[in-house]
């Protein structure tokens, strides 16, 4: 099929993430090197029978749009190394959709307000879709992360430059 024949593809969010990241600079890059940074998720009124024995989970997957990142590329130099790499290669922000994943530890369920640690998201960030983390679905043992390698030792002190724009 070309990609032409296929219908836009449009999303509308469920909720917007609040955070004290008001600009990308000095912002972690990943869940993983934030995980005590409090977040919360102020989900619509209309979403709210979706919520529903949410507060039975310890972790949400949140869907995010990266609204911040004004440039898509597909070959970007990532916040954990200095060479170039193909962006389906990296977590890097400036893709084509500009589509992020955030696995976040669920504290509390309050009305609407989901309140989270592991927050890598800038205030105002609108949130596509929520989904409960479940490791027998999500976690895959691997050998294999690319050039990412022994960079990942780094993931707890590498923060956000304004590299993507």
């Amino acid at each position: 099929m070309k990609p032409e024949a296929l219908e836009p593809v449009v999303c509308r969010p469920v909720g917007v993430v609040r955070s004290r990241f008001t600009e990308a600079a000095g912002m972690p890059i990943q869940t993983a090197g934030a995980p005590g940074e409090p977040g919360r998720l102020e989900v619509f009124a209309e979403f709210a029978p979706g919520l529903r024995d949410i507060e039975g989970f310890d972790y949400l997957i949140l869907v995010t749009h990266l609204h911040q990142c004004a440039h898509e590329r597909l070959e970007v130099v990532p916040f954990l190394d200095n060479a170039s790499h193909g962006v389906f290669a990296t977590r890097a922000p400036a893709r084509p959709n500009r589509l992020g994943l955030s696995i976040v530890r669920l504290l509390s369920v309050d009305g609407t307000t989901l309140h989270f640690s592991g927050n890598d998201m800038m205030d105002g960030t609108p949130v596509l879709d929520i989904k409960p983390y479940v490791p027998r679905f999500d976690v895959r043992e691997t050998e294999r992360v690319g050039w990412f390698g022994a960079r990942l030792d780094q993931l707890p002190s590498t923060r956000s430059d304004d590299r993507m724009g």
